[in-house]
């Protein structure tokens, strides 16, 4: 699967591993770095989504989405991340997410607006209308990157262990255990200046996150492939 991610936002806060392990499918491990485990909030744009070799379709392949999730490794190796949650704004992705993928998709109403060219300012605004998700949960974000430019994050960071990740988990209703493979190049990252927060989608993942944002990174664009989803 092909995809186009846009103004993405990293927002991450430090959470006991133990709390996060008690959320995760038993065969993962919480990921930790220098002893400390993270949940993120990830708002941006998806466009171009399609099969791989095939056209998109503008009015299916183009819609927005918050994620929260965590980190994890199976069996000491092949780090990826455990979403909680995904909120998007097409019905016809959610489904098809949710079918392919196993993963918690949820229909919400999400507007994505942008003003400014050199350095955007990105607001952002969705709330879960998917009776199958918890609520409340609504997220608005209001974010732009400071200034300077975007570079790929290096290896042993704390920044390159929480954004650059090629593996996604996910269970099935019968609690197997699967696995897909994300392909794109190195994040451009910056970071970012969040000029309002109000969200409820981390509380209703269960978690309990403090008021104080951790880290704050910003991506432009990324172009990513999703392999299929195998059976760990």
């Amino acid at each position: 699967m092909h995809q186009d991610w846009h103004h993405l936002l990293f927002l991450h806060w430090e959470i006991p591993a133990a709390e996060l392990q008690a959320l995760v499918p038993p065969r993962l491990t919480v990921d930790t770095f220098e002893g400390k485990a993270y949940v993120g909030l990830v708002p941006f744009t998806l466009s171009g989504v399609r099969p791989v070799m095939t056209p998109p379709l503008p009015w299916i392949s183009r819609f927005h989405e918050v994620n929260v999730r965590t980190y994890v490794h199976l069996d000491g190796r092949d780090p990826g991340v455990w979403f909680f949650s995904l909120d998007a704004s097409s019905t016809i992705a959610v489904a098809a997410a949710r079918a392919a993928y196993k993963l918690p998709y949820y229909d919400a109403q999400i507007e994505l607006m942008t003003s400014g060219d050199a350095l955007p300012v990105i607001d952002f605004r969705s709330h879960r209308t998917d009776p199958r998700g918890p609520a409340p949960a609504h997220c608005h974000a209001r974010y732009q990157a400071v200034e300077g430019a975007a570079s790929a994050s290096a290896p042993g960071t704390l920044e390159h262990f929480l954004v650059e990740r090629y593996i996604l988990y996910a269970e099935d209703e019968q609690h197997r255990l699967h696995r897909a493979r994300v392909h794109h190049q190195p994040y451009p990252v910056q970071r970012a200046d969040v000029l309002a927060l109000d969200e409820t989608v981390v509380w209703a993942a269960g978690i309990r996150r403090n008021d104080s944002v951790r880290l704050r990174h910003y991506a432009r664009e990324v172009n990513v492939k999703v392999y299929p989803l195998e059976t760990v």
